[in-house]
């Protein structure tokens, strides 16, 4: 991907590599190998990757091949000017580069591998700085809304409508590891026919007379029906009552505030929770509708009232308040955009379940008719999750009471290997969850083998110290001469590459690839190098000063995806 513009900030090899191409290009182009781009020429992102093959090296760029049209000259000859001047950086000013070594190879591509000098540094800031390793600057750190889960409090969280909550805090998580400021936000509708329909079932319920067809089943509506307080009901009784309205309005806050302790359980917070009903009492359902009547973007027919929403793009327009003076979702959904960027958020980001996919023109399209910037406001939609246990499909409706609750699933599974599973998936993709293969406690389970190399480095650091036997405080270039070390080193060093490249992509699958990739190479290099060795103390030193760091990054990395790090299983 290519380097952001703060790669000066950002404790990445990846970055170092990029500053040290740039000076390399300037070289040339002062000494006369290559010549100077001409003032109109677009000039290439310097983008830089690790090789598919290791054996090429640690890093590699291809902007001898992107310079070779505005050049005019074959990719391999500006590689080969580009590899001098980084060769003799490293020659001349070894402090001022990472490059230990550096080739070309067809079509124009220029190979490096890291000097251990640099990968020494790397590694000693790790044990340096702990508590922020892996963590990135952003190019232009931006204030987030992020507004998930949403799930309106008609009944307990299900594992169905729950991914949300693992793709929304998983991204919020990022975004901040990226060097972002980012506001976490549940959106709920506390009024309308849906809590209606919940007041009336528990309402029913309470009195031992059958639940509306179109209402809510399940043991959680006899529960609300058993606690309803005794104020509520005597308000239900008295004449000309809206007792539907009375007890949903109850009912919702009680189920409101279990969805919050079952997200709590999860591990995920919000900054806030708003709540519909409040969209307009504030005003800004009104404010909202007069922006876009100034603008010229509403109508009035049939006695309704319409965005213009087929002048920015949409198939149809669309309807703001019905001809019966009630508003519509619509007109909740433009009053929080408005909201919200009222409170100086630079981008909008919702996580939608892919039934909302109709939604997204229409609400983008009405922020952009009310001078908001479009690319701003940003739906990211989730696929479903299809449950299964033992290959049959868990079934779920809500109204049905047919259901398996959040909180059921976390009882059953954990909230480790709950939260692994989701991010080790794209939240675009629909997936079956496995229920049984997430409870299994060995290394078929992913998140159990990345927590097991956390928890064995723990045991050795332990036995260490048993011994007599502590890490060095830093790492010095001639430790990792061995190739058990040489590879533990640059695996652990990947981790602000692997959060630079999860926040831009906005997705954690990243990071679980990582984690168990650096698990798999602490495993091979315990088994190739002996680590706690009275014999030899100064090298058990080295070497477990390579391990503290690798439990800093298994632990960062962890941490990064809500998880635990344990120090024995």
């Amino acid at each position: 991907m290519p380097v952001p513009a703060s790669a000066a900030a950002n404790p990445t090899l990846r970055g170092q590599l990029a500053r040290a191409v740039e000076r390399a290009w300037a070289a040339a182009i002062a000494a006369g190998t290559l010549p100077r781009l001409e003032p109109d020429a677009e000039r290439p992102t310097i983008k830089v990757e690790r090789p598919g093959n290791p054996d090429h090296g640690d890093a590699a760029t291809n902007l001898a091949m992107k310079l070779a049209r505005p050049y005019r000259r074959a990719p391999l000859e500006i590689a080969r000017a580009l590899a001098d001047e980084l060769a003799r950086e490293a020659a001349s000013t070894p402090a001022t580069t990472p490059v230990g070594s550096v080739d070309v190879a067809p079509p124009g591509f220029i190979n490096v591998r890291f000097a251990d000098r640099a990968l020494a540094a790397a590694a000693t800031s790790v044990l340096a700085a702990p508590e922020t390793w892996g963590r990135v600057a952003a190019a232009a750190p931006r204030h987030v809304n992020v507004e998930f889960v949403s799930a309106n409090p008609t009944g307990p969280l299900t594992i169905g409508n729950a991914r949300g909550a693992f793709v929304g805090d998983l991204l919020c998580r990022i975004l901040e590891a990226g060097g972002e400021k980012v506001g976490r936000e549940y959106y709920f509708n506390d009024s309308g026919s849906q809590v209606s329909k919940l007041g009336a079932s528990v309402i029913a319920t309470r009195r031992g007379q059958p639940v509306p067809d179109d209402g809510y089943h399940g043991d959680y509506v006899a529960d609300l029906a058993k606690a309803l307080p005794d104020d509520v009901w005597a308000a239900v009784e008295k004449p000309d009552a809206d007792g539907p309205g009375i007890v949903g309005q109850w009912a919702s806050e009680r189920v409101r505030a279990g969805i919050e302790a079952s997200l709590a359980h999860l591990g995920v917070e919000f900054d806030l929770w708003k709540t519909e009903r409040s969209l307009h009492d504030e005003g800004w359902v009104a404010r909202a509708i007069e922006r876009l009547r100034q603008g010229g973007h509403v109508y009035e027919q049939d006695g309704a009232l319409w965005f213009r929403s087929t002048a920015f793009g949409d198939d149809k327009d669309r309807v703001i308040i019905r001809a019966n003076g009630e508003p519509t979702y619509f007109a909740s959904d433009i009053g929080y955009v408005t909201e919200k960027f009222s409170r100086g958020f630079d981008e909008l980001i919702y996580i939608w379940g892919q039934d909302h996919h109709g939604t997204v023109a229409r609400v983008r399209n009405a922020a952009e008719a009310m001078g908001y910037d479009k690319a701003a406001v940003r739906m990211l939609l989730v696929a479903w999750v299809r449950f299964v246990r033992d290959g049959v499909e868990v079934s779920m409706s809500k109204r049905a009471g047919t259901f398996v609750t959040l909180d059921e699933l976390l009882a059953e599974i954990g909230v480790d290997a709950a939260r692994w599973f989701f991010a080790s998936r794209g939240p675009s993709s629909a997936i079956d969850f496995d229920i049984e293969l997430a409870k299994k406690q060995s290394n078929e389970n992913p998140v159990y083998y990345v927590q097991y190399a956390h928890a064995r480095i723990a045991s050795i650091l332990r036995r260490a110290a048993e011994a007599g036997l502590s890490p060095t405080e830093t790492i010095a270039a001639e430790d990792l001469a061995g190739a058990p070390e040489a590879a533990l080193v640059r695996a652990l060093l990947r981790l602000p590459e692997v959060v630079e490249d999860a926040a831009a992509a906005e997705e954690a699958q990243g990071v679980t690839v990582f984690a168990t990739e650096l698990a798999s190479t602490f495993h091979a290099f315990y088994r190739d190098a002996k680590v706690v060795d009275p014999a030899d103390p100064a090298r058990s030193a080295a070497r477990l000063a390579l391990v503290a760091a690798t439990r800093t990054t298994l632990a960062n990395a962890l941490g990064l995806l809500g998880i635990s790090a344990p120090q024995q299983m």
